[in-house]
């Protein structure tokens, strides 16, 4: 690797390690293997590394939870609900297997409100969130979604994802479990339409021949 790979490799481990206010310029030097002016040669400043080491990660993030939803997804054998627990059981483990990843797209959030350029990626990142989730649960290409699933269905998922993060992330020992998760929702839903499909028309759903896709929960 070269000395830029290096510098990211190494910021990347201080994140990691002490994460973003208690990372300094020597701190990513000393883990680089590289010397200090390394750094703004590169990058220009220690903030600029710390969001493209950030930025990396969250790619990883991203790609791991893809990943986890698609495998889950594929199995045709298992009923919509059965595939639903099956990925937040999945999620729900991933968060202390991978803790290090998620934490860092939550340091991630936190520095973007210093840094218009990190808070720019992680908008465009989660339009392309909701877009994935919602094309992933109801089995349909992300080109040809209605835009209501992606700011329905893909918005609400992604805020279940976002908060089960913090909770799995802040006491793993009290995190819901994937079943509960599904029966909460299902409470939820009980307690918004207790008639049981009397609500208003759905915004997110999808043509007739699609309307069997695992976005439904029994």
């Amino acid at each position: 690797m070269g000395n830029r790979e290096d510098l990211l490799v190494g910021a990347r481990r201080c994140l990691e390690e002490k994460g973003w206010a208690r990372t300094t310029v020597r701190d990513i030097a000393a883990a680089a293997g590289v010397s200090m002016a390394a750094i703004g040669y590169h990058f220009g400043s220690r903030e600029a590394l710390l969001n493209a080491a950030l930025i990396q990660a969250i790619d990883e993030w991203g790609l791991e939870t893809g990943q986890t939803a698609s495998s889950v997804y594929d199995d045709r054998t298992a009923t919509p609900a059965e595939r639903y627990e099956a990925l937040w059981t999945r999620l729900l483990k991933s968060f202390g297997t991978h803790r290090k990843l998620w934490m860092a797209s939550v340091e991630a959030l936190s520095q973007a409100e210093h840094s218009p350029e990190l808070r720019k990626y992680l908008a465009a990142g989660q339009l392309e969130g909701r877009r994935g989730l919602a094309s992933i649960l109801l089995g349909i290409e992300e080109d040809k979604l209605p835009e209501s699933a992606v700011r329905t269905l893909g918005s609400v998922q992604l805020a279940l994802l976002s908060g089960m993060m913090m909770q799995g992330l802040t006491d793993p020992e009290q995190a819901p479990s994937g079943a509960e998760v599904l029966e909460g929702l299902r409470a939820l839903m009980r307690h918004i339409d207790p008639a049981g499909g009397s609500g208003a028309k759905n915004s997110a759903e999808v043509p007739e021949e699609k309307t069997e896709g695992p976005a439904q929960l029994p």
